[in-house]
């Protein structure tokens, strides 16, 4: 997240309070990649806490990674952002090590090594990635969302997760995005009328040692 701000507008919407059941829940890690560093690096121990957190209690956990394949011009998504995307096989399209450590961290052998990665072309984790089913597969009823951007790929993968009828909890320290303007725009949206906002905080109450 950027800066914090004082005075967050989403407050005022934050009427609806909950936390997460640990046996129908799965926490999502929103494409935390070289690609968003600089915005990704300073909620890395907001994210890494999260993790440790929900895999203490049993929640499994699944990353997503953005990529184009290499002579893809990303379509509408290239065209907005002026050709700008992250090819897969590059430096930038790899996920940040330290939240992969964070993963991977307590895995028994090797099969359980092999952390969950959903790959996706669009701002959305749902969208022709077989996701929806997976979830559906495992029982989850409840989806955790956190990563960057908070209002790009987060906010419509939580949107999209709503509509599929999964509850949603919506990370306000684990996720990051340019501005704090760009930050608060979403959670006022999340708390108003898609997602039960939470932090840390909220997270070690849910699931105490």
């Amino acid at each position: 997240m950027a800066a914090q701000i004082s005075t967050s507008p989403y407050k005022k919407y934050e009427i609806r309070k909950r936390l997460p059941d640990p046996k129908t829940s799965v926490l999502l890690v929103i494409d935390m990649q070289n690609y968003f560093s600089s915005i990704a690096k300073p909620i890395i121990p907001a994210i890494t806490t999260t993790i440790n957190l929900c895999k203490r209690a049993g929640i499994p956990v699944i990353l997503t990674r953005h990529r184009h394949k290499p002579g893809d011009d990303g379509g509408v998504l290239g065209e907005w952002w002026g050709g700008e995307i992250i090819i897969d096989g590059s430096l930038e399209s790899k996920l940040i090590t330290e939240v992969v450590e964070a993963a991977e961290e307590g895995t028994k052998d090797d099969h359980e090594n092999e952390i969950e990665v959903v790959e996706k072309d669009t701002y959305s984790a749902f969208r022709n990635t077989g996701l929806e089913e997976r979830l559906k597969k495992m029982g989850v009823k409840e989806v955790i969302v956190s990563g960057v951007m908070t209002n790009l790929c987060c906010e419509t993968t939580a949107r999209e997760a709503f509509v599929r009828g999964f509850r949603v909890f919506f990370s306000t320290d684990a996720t990051a995005t340019s501005s704090d303007e760009l930050h608060e725009g979403t959670l006022v949206n999340m708390a108003y009328g898609f997602a039960y906002l939470l932090d840390c905080n909220r997270l070690r109450q849910a699931f105490p040692p």
